[in-house]
């Protein structure tokens, strides 16, 4: 197992979900956290048909924000000290991604939907 990715926080009367990834550190930097992160995206916008996606990071994780960004998201907003994790209180920045904005990404890299 390399690591996961997938939809939880599932709110169908809305049409929008929490995706969530997470890789092993020695897979870093190879391609896989995106590939998989733009497969789920497909999965969710085309056979799922969200409207929208969130994704909940920890501002620190440089990395995480980067993948999010490459694939369309776009930060909304940041909440401090909301998670408490290993014993102490850490901040969130949250994304999203509109299937819109998805859709005209996906066009202008000429990949197929």
């Amino acid at each position: 197992m390399l690591g996961y990715v997938g939809f939880w926080r599932i709110d169908l009367d809305n049409h929008r979900a929490e995706v969530g990834y997470s890789l092993l550190e020695k897979h870093f930097g190879n391609g896989i956290g995106n590939e998989a992160l733009a497969a789920v995206i497909q999965y969710g916008f085309t056979q799922q048909q969200f409207h929208s996606l969130e994704a909940n990071t920890n501002p620190a994780n440089i990395v995480s924000q980067k993948l999010l960004e490459k694939n369309g998201f776009v930060r909304e907003a940041y909440f401090r000290e909301n998670y408490y994790f290993d014993g102490k209180f850490i901040d969130s920045a949250i994304y999203s991604l509109l299937k819109s904005d998805w859709e005209k990404l996906v066009e202008s890299k000429g990949q197929i939907k």
